[in-house]
């Protein structure tokens, strides 16, 4: 799946290292800052879920 992070660099940031905790990640972009004015970002995750336990 993928899932796109907007806010903060530190909260997009932060936000994928807890994700990183709970699903499989496979692929992080780089940050990509939104038009001026705008002080937000997006970042973008490529996961997948985490696998089954027997």
């Amino acid at each position: 799946m993928r899932i796109r992070l907007h806010g903060t660099e530190d909260e997009c940031r932060r936000t994928a290292d807890r994700l990183a905790e709970v699903l499989d990640v496979l692929d992080t972009s780089r940050i990509y800052p939104d038009r001026p004015p705008s002080r937000l970002v997006r970042m973008y995750l490529t996961a997948n879920p985490p696998a089954e336990k027997e």
